[in-house]
């Protein structure tokens, strides 16, 4: 079982930057591919981004291409994403996700963090 709580979400302003962290629990958290996804209200949650374990590999959304970075601390079992150049349409309820490396569904999520971008 792994638990995640996510931290860092709050009001900034068109251009601002922001970091979002993801604290992971369980002995196996440092092994599984992390991820964030958003979800905007009245939209379904979408995929932002992902990092393996081991930080070889990372995948970006599109629209965050550029502007987001994410990283990951496993001494720590933190999951990070740096968020710059923030737009209006990066509004959202940020969920951070994990799941074993053979998997490919997120078994285990965050309650969110909401992160809302004034213009």
């Amino acid at each position: 079982q792994v638990q995640l709580v996510e931290s860092g979400g709050g009001l900034v302003q068109a251009g601002d930057s922001l970091r979002l962290s993801c604290a992971a629990s369980g002995r196996t958290a440092s092994t599984y591919t992390m991820a964030w996804f958003r979800q905007a209200p009245g939209k379904e949650r979408d995929f932002v981004s992902s990092i393996t374990w081991s930080s070889s590999s990372t995948r970006y959304a599109d629209s965050v291409k550029g502007r987001f970075t994410i990283s990951r601390d496993n001494a720590k079992n933190t999951v990070y994403l740096q968020m710059n150049s923030l737009k209006s349409e990066d509004t959202a309820v940020y969920y951070c996700a994990a799941r074993p490396a053979m998997r490919s569904d997120y078994p285990y999520w965050g309650q969110g963090t909401q992160v809302t971008v004034s213009s």
